[in-house]
């Protein structure tokens, strides 16, 4: 790691602020409901990347061009050292471009809309043109701390502040604050209808027409990476080690990685071979796993 020994890291992420995640991690006990002849929800591990993708957070699988792309922090969670970059993978785990696009400053979540990927960068939104791999906007927040996931939907781009506890987007070159006062909130994402889905410290929520919220599940708090897999059912990854299956009805710990100091940063999901890709922070690569529910 660039700068910064791990244990340094470390100290800063056990601070006040929590580098992907947030800090409401209870441990999470209840069982999904026992459901007859339901098969129980699962990962299989099928591989990992070369350990080069430095401090990755985020991983972003586009369903037109099957690109990978993985956001690598580098330096401090929070500083604006351009140490950050995107690197671009491949469904074998091989790192095709290491530095894709470089000189970001701590990049997380990411989403693609109108030829562009979109990369929270602390206190901004960078838009990345992808046909020249090329910053061609910088859309900064006021106000805001802690940008994180990021996710689209019709062209507008969605993206979350942890520390401020809103939900911004971006549309036709305007940012707007369109959801306040959701404690720690990180993982966010909107399905096929437009509707908003989100983590934070109350768990999986729900926004609905009128913009209020819904919680959906209050069992895993402090979600980091969130899944739509349609029907009623999610995957949520908490950053220290965890990954849900969660529904309305109860949750499933599908993988727990925390002795092993691997973490689950914000997933990518592969929908045509139901595989989710773990960014493992510290561990440098991303992992794929089955998934099979």
């Amino acid at each position: 790691m660039k700068n910064l020994s791990k244990a340094a890291l470390l100290a800063l992420l056990s601070g006040s602020i929590l580098a992907c995640g947030p800090q409401k991690t209870e441990e999470v006990t209840e069982p999904m409901a026992e459901v007859e002849d339901a098969k129980t929800p699962s990962l299989t591990l099928l591989g990992e990347t070369e350990e080069s993708l430095i401090t990755c957070e985020s991983v972003l699988y586009d369903t037109e061009t099957g690109t990978i792309y993985v956001s690598n922090i580098e330096g401090t969670p929070l500083e604006k050292d351009g140490q950050g970059s995107i690197s671009i993978i491949d469904k074998d785990g091989t790192v095709i471009t290491q530095d894709w696009v470089t000189g970001l400053d701590a990049p997380k979540g990411m989403g693609i809309a109108n030829g562009n990927l979109y990369v929270t960068n602390i206190n901004e939104l960078v838009e990345i043109d992808i046909a020249s791999a090329t910053i061609t906007n910088r859309y900064p927040v006021e106000g805001s701390e802690f940008l994180n996931d990021v996710d689209t939907h019709d062209g507008k781009v969605y993206f979350t502040d942890m520390n401020m506890g809103n939900v911004h987007m971006l549309d036709g070159g305007e940012v707007s604050t369109i959801s306040q006062g959701h404690e720690s909130i990180n993982g966010i994402a909107i399905d096929e209808n437009g509707t908003i889905y989100g983590l934070d410290a109350t768990g999986l929520i729900m926004w609905n027409e009128d913009g209020s919220t819904s919680i959906i599940n209050s069992a895993v708090t402090g979600g980091d990476g969130l899944i739509i897999l349609g029907d009623g059912n999610f995957v949520a990854s908490r950053w220290m080690g965890e990954i849900w299956f969660v529904t309305s009805d109860g949750q499933t710990l599908m993988l727990d990685t925390k002795a092993e100091e691997s973490n689950t940063a914000d997933l990518g999901f592969i929908p045509e071979d139901n595989v989710v890709l773990v960014p493992t922070f510290f561990k440098n690569k991303v992992a794929a796993y089955q998934l099979d529910y």
